[in-house]
């Protein structure tokens, strides 16, 4: 496939159409709306017998005290409704309970064996079994019970008292989510995904380690590979450029950032890398005029960027017609990031390079 040398001329042009849309991005970003799997909450989805009018049934679902994002669609095989309810502030109290009490009952446990042995223990024991009981306590008021409510007699009843009060709040909370459902809807299935205040909070931080992660190991790996931090830098500017400009889309598209819009992202990193070293190999490597190698990276590049596009063009025509939110959310974000990636390639880190490898090259001729 042949393109046209962009190269020629005064090629330091070709990075303001990547630049004008990173700093479009920057706008966009701070618009991404939160996905389940990393803000905490409930992800209903049902399949309808018939269709429902979307704003209505979110005002009977507020009715009934459950506030909650609905989005009807029609797929193939019939209408099908996704409820979102945000995080319960129940939950997130119960979580942070939960962790409290399980990092003080090992330590209670443990004086509470010794001040049965050994007396001059009773009042440590006391103060800290006293500490655990008002954690419960607060954990039984938010399940709406008491600690009348059970034979409590040492520390081992108070752990079993305590979960028994954990699960009566996610039962009374997963009873709210689908109490209101069934009154309102008639569905023939139903798939509900929760995820935890700890476990959302969880997936953040393993998210930020990935990223960080990666962004360092193909800095390392480029910089042992060639040997000079400037095509390091380069490959870290390309990465950044992508996984920008594909966040930028999701926020102007609405695309939630979920686990698998996240691994999308990381796929794009992994892109921009295989085209980056394509174009680093070229250049660097390689014999011959510095602009014309710059020209053949990119004829294969952008025929390597034309296939993968036309792959998960493919996919996310899949995921319309199906309905699959996974589908749809890898394959929109792998678009994004691949249109990006080739703004970015031959727009910045070809530039970059180009002028690199060109101020080297007028160095070495005023020193000769």
């Amino acid at each position: 496939m042949d393109f046209p040398n962009i190269f020629k001329g005064d090629y330091r042009l070709l990075c303001i159409p990547p630049l004008l849309l990173i700093l479009i991005s920057f706008y966009f970003i701070p618009h991404i709306q939160m996905g389940v799997d990393f803000q905490g909450g409930t992800l209903v989805t049902l399949t309808l017998k018939g269709a429902v009018d979307a704003p209505q049934l979110k005002s009977e679902l507020a009715s009934e005290g459950l506030q909650a994002d609905v989005d009807v669609v029609q797929t193939t095989s019939g209408y099908q409704a996704e409820i979102e309810v945000p995080q319960s502030p129940k939950l997130v109290e119960a979580d942070q309970l939960k962790s409290d009490f399980n990092a003080l009952v090992p330590d209670v446990s443990f004086l509470e064996v010794e001040s049965l042995q050994n007396s001059s223990n009773t009042t440590q024991y006391l103060a800290e079994d006293a500490k655990l009981q008002n954690i419960s306590d607060q954990m039984f008021a938010i399940a709406g019970m008491s600690r009348s409510d059970f034979n409590i007699t040492g520390t081992i009843d108070e752990q079993k008292a305590f979960t028994t009060a954990y699960n009566k709040v996610y039962s009374d909370y997963a009873t709210s989510v689908s109490g209101p459902i069934d009154k309102y809807v008639q569905y023939s299935s139903m798939s509900i995904q929760t995820v935890s205040p700890t476990l959302s909070t969880e997936f953040i931080g393993q998210a930020i380690s990935v990223v960080i992660a990666s962004a360092l190991l193909s800095i390392v790996f480029v910089f042992v590979f060639f040997r000079d931090p400037f095509p390091a830098a380069a490959v870290l500017c390309g990465a950044f450029s992508d996984v920008t400009i594909a966040m930028g889309a999701m926020g102007l598209f609405g695309i939630q950032f979920t686990l698998p819009s996240f691994a999308a992202l990381l796929m794009l990193i992994g892109f921009s890398l295989d085209t980056d070293v394509l174009l680093t190999m070229r250049i660097l490597k390689r014999k011959g005029d510095p602009r014309e190698k710059a020209y053949g990276a990119m004829k294969t590049g952008l025929t390597m960027s034309l296939t993968a596009i036309v792959a998960f063009i493919t996919l996310f025509v899949l995921a319309i017609l199906t309905n699959i939110p996974t589908y749809y959310e890898i394959s929109a974000v792998a678009l994004a990031g691949l249109v990006g990636d080739m703004f970015a390639t031959w727009g910045i880190d070809a530039v970059l390079l180009l002028w690199h490898v060109e101020k080297l090259n007028a160095a070495e001729k005023e020193v000769v």
